[in-house]
């Protein structure tokens, strides 16, 4: 236990000697690339305005959501009575991204116990 804690200590060292040379260039650099989204004088006030703002914001773009929604239920629907017209290409993209979605939730299960495949604390 001793030796892999002198292990992560030497490795933490350079890192954090670099972090302390370069941190606050890269910091400046930053501001300056993206200072057309910084808000001026940066106050509670103005991070509470932004904050309603972009509540407000969303809130207002629901319906447009809504109707999308009922867009994209209708071409399956669509889809679904004229299933004697698929083709069997469309049916393998289908078949795939319904795998791929089970397989992104096999993956964050996996991810959320821990990176363990019986769900075993130990």
């Amino acid at each position: 236990m001793a030796s892999k804690l002198q292990q992560l200590q030497s490795k933490i060292k350079p890192a954090s000697e670099f972090v302390a040379k370069h941190g606050t260039s890269y910091y400046r650099q930053l501001l300056e690339q993206n200072k057309q989204y910084i808000q001026d004088p940066p106050t509670a006030e103005k991070c509470n305005l932004l904050a309603k703002q972009l509540f407000y914001t969303r809130l207002a773009s629901v319906p447009g959501r809504y109707e999308a929604f009922w867009k994209e239920l209708d071409c399956a629907k669509n889809l679904w009575k004229k299933r004697q017209e698929l083709k069997v290409e469309d049916a393998g993209i289908a078949a795939l991204f319904g795998l791929e979605c089970f397989a992104w939730f096999c993956a964050g299960e996996i991810i959320g116990r821990g990176f363990t495949f019986t769900g075993y604390y130990p």
